[in-house]
């Protein structure tokens, strides 16, 4: 669900291109016929939409002010709001290129590597318990590990063992169901979902067969769990059935359709697998990985998946990712449907920054730098002119939910008191602090389910915020430090309005706000601690806050 600016304040269809070389089919762009590729990444894609938009005849909406820009930018790359002392000094700055030297002071920053890992994890974990592979993600990102590195390591492409501790952790969770690995991977590496050819040829999509689930499943067949290790053996291939009965032996093949050649193997005789069992179990009690095969399916997918000229798949698919996390929708949406039939509409766009992408090492940290400093992206989610263009079309932005975490973290920082903080001079000081902020934040992320497509407020999250003890005890408290304690000292109730207002949604009140408000905090004169605490909660819980503009 996405709403404009203006209403918060009031309150399969098809498969992949099959043949190599397809990127020109699932685009519909040429490789030579993009802008260079030496062109900066923001003014790629301003090139790109604006053309798009002139041709629609759709003038875009205004750039956001420096407030706003401040708080959209800090929720996508560190994952929580400005604080006050932060906003103040943000907006003040009289620096032509401030947004600039924010966007790289954030992501150079500790807490950059901490969020992305969370949303990393929430992408390929889903937000699982295991706090492993989010702690491997964290120091990744912190070194910048290429995006290909990654998967490289996530997969186990050297062996188990030899992957870094805590990359285990997404294949180790998928094991026991061999099928949803192949989907997952298929999924979050390369925007295909092909669950719906596991039983037949895909019932709306010409393009996937059967052929093409089990020719990715066949790289991952040979997987098995071994103690904390996901090894593989060196035998083993996949069969299965058509809709006529016959049965197959399925192909080791990627996506593009291209079959791999692999050495001949025999299954073992009895003999041997007992002895192959016992060195496993003499491995598993020493917490030795098991021996790695000659030939390994799940390190040749990863080889093929990012040979030259065929990475298509794999720069689109984080690219388009990057993109709708940042933007609100994808260049191709749903993000796990990039086919031939549902093609995208700025299919110069995608093929010119998944160029890029990869021709500058899958580099993370470059690519989200570049998307946040496009003027699409600082675009304003107000719409002021007629009927609201479609969210593809990219010429207002997105309005997005917040995850638990950045909800949970922007809840404290909102509940502090201004004069609270630490002053703005003394980073390193104001640093430390809005970590330990950060981190007592945290513990109220549980509270919150993670946002979906069509995302409503649930029952147990209004019901957790009107009656869970925490919210009064973490986020209402009256002391001097907090911003309730704060709001209790100023008696002139339109003072009151407008430091409650820009300490929780960094803006000061329009005239029905402030009315609106000191006229319920008159109406309370008789139980005025109780109504300012009221107060702060309704601006809390707000939709406006709720939301990233």
């Amino acid at each position: 669900m996405t709403l404009p600016l203006g209403k918060m304040r009031g309150a399969l269809a098809a498969g992949l291109a099959l043949a190599i070389g397809c990127f020109s089919l699932a685009t519909g762009a040429r490789g030579d016929d993009l802008l260079p590729a030496d062109k900066p990444i923001p003014e790629a894609i301003d090139h790109y939409l604006s053309a798009s938009l002139a041709k629609a005849k759709i003038t875009p909406a205004r750039q956001v002010d420096d407030a706003t820009f401040l708080r959209r930018a800090m929720l996508d790359l560190i994952g929580r709001v400005p604080s006050p002392p932060e906003l103040k000094t943000f907006v003040e700055s009289k620096e032509t290129d401030k947004r600039a030297k924010l966007v790289d002071e954030l992501i150079a920053s500790p807490a950059y590597a901490r969020y992305q890992a969370y949303e990393l994890d929430l992408m390929l974990m889903a937000g699982g318990r295991d706090k492993s592979l989010k702690e491997y993600l964290n120091t990744a990102i912190t070194e910048n590990r290429s995006w290909d590195r990654i998967f490289k390591e996530l997969l186990q492409a050297e062996g188990a063992g030899k992957a870094p501790a805590g990359a285990e952790v997404f294949l180790r969770e998928r094991v026991s169901d061999i099928d949803k690995m192949t989907n997952d991977v298929s999924v979050l590496f390369f925007g295909v979902n092909i669950s719906c050819a596991m039983c037949h040829d895909h019932p709306l999509v010409g393009d996937w067969s059967q052929g093409h689930f089990y020719g990715m499943k066949s790289f991952f067949n040979r997987s098995y769990e071994a103690g904390s290790f996901v090894g593989e053996k060196g035998y083993g291939g996949v069969s299965y059935k058509t809709t006529d009965g016959e049965s197959r032996d399925a192909k080791l093949m990627f996506l593009t359709s291209e079959v791999v050649e692999e050495p001949a193997w025999k299954e073992p005789n009895d003999a041997e697998k007992k002895k192959e069992k016992e060195q496993l179990e003499e491995q598993r009690k020493k917490k030795e990985p098991p021996t790695s095969p000659a030939f390994s399916r799940r390190s040749k997918l990863v080889e093929i998946a990012l040979a030259k000229g065929k990475d298509d798949f794999f720069a689109r698919s984080i690219v388009n990712r990057l993109w709708a996390r940042l933007y609100g929708h994808g260049l191709v949406d749903p993000v796990d449907q990039m086919h031939s039939g549902n093609k995208t509409k700025h299919p110069e766009l995608l093929a010119w920054l998944a160029r890029d992408f990869s021709s500058h090492g899958y580099d993370l940290k470059r690519a989200m730098r570049g998307l946040v400093l496009s003027e699409a992206y600082s675009r304003s989610s107000r719409w002021e002119n007629g009927e609201r263009p479609k969210p593809e079309q990219f010429a207002t932005a997105q309005s997005r939910p917040l995850t638990p975490l950045q909800y949970s973290v922007s809840l404290k920082i909102a509940s502090m008191a201004p004069a609270s903080f630490v002053a703005p001079e003394k980073k390193d000081e104001l640093k430390k602090q809005l970590e330990q902020i950060e981190a007592s934040g945290r513990g109220m992320a549980s509270m919150f389910d993670v946002p979906g497509s069509d995302f409503q407020v649930t029952a147990d999250e209004a019901l957790a915020m009107t009656n869970n003890p925490r919210v009064e005890s973490e986020l209402l408290v009256d002391s001097k430090d907090r911003i309730v304690g704060h709001l209790l000292t100023i008696a002139d109730d339109r003072a009151l309005v407008e430091a409650a207002m820009m300490n929780v949604l960094g803006r000061l009140p329009d005239d029905s706000e402030r009315q609106a408000i000191s006229d319920y905090l008159a109406r309370r004169a008789d139980r005025r601690p109780q109504a300012v605490k009221q107060v702060v909660w309704a601006l809390l819980t707000d939709t406006e806050f709720r939301f990233n503009y």
